[in-house]
């Protein structure tokens, strides 16, 4: 599955790029040469990256169904089952 941004994230992934390597390298790079580590990025990290953050849901959300029943359960026909009440004399 490809990884779509909108057009603002797009060009706000350009600008912090171009600013972290202006900061970090002490170089100047342009709107092309960051859009086009972007799309390396996106391409080669970004599925690494996905498929992690899915891995770390499904594991979240298995603990929780898995606790289902610990959490979610009423035992049944348990009227006849509790201990007779003691009436005031």
């Amino acid at each position: 599955m490809a990884i779509k941004l909108s057009d603002d994230t797009t060009k706000r992934l350009v600008t912090s790029i171009k600013r972290y390597v202006a900061e970090n390298l002490d170089q100047a790079i342009g709107e092309l040469k960051a859009g086009l580590f972007l799309e390396f990025a996106l391409k080669e990290i970004g599925p690494s990256v996905y498929n992690h953050a899915i891995a770390e849901a499904r594991d979240f959300f298995e603990a929780r169904v898995g606790d289902l029943e610990g959490a979610c359960f009423e035992r049944e026909f348990a009227y006849w089952q509790q201990p007779p009440s003691r009436k005031p004399k």
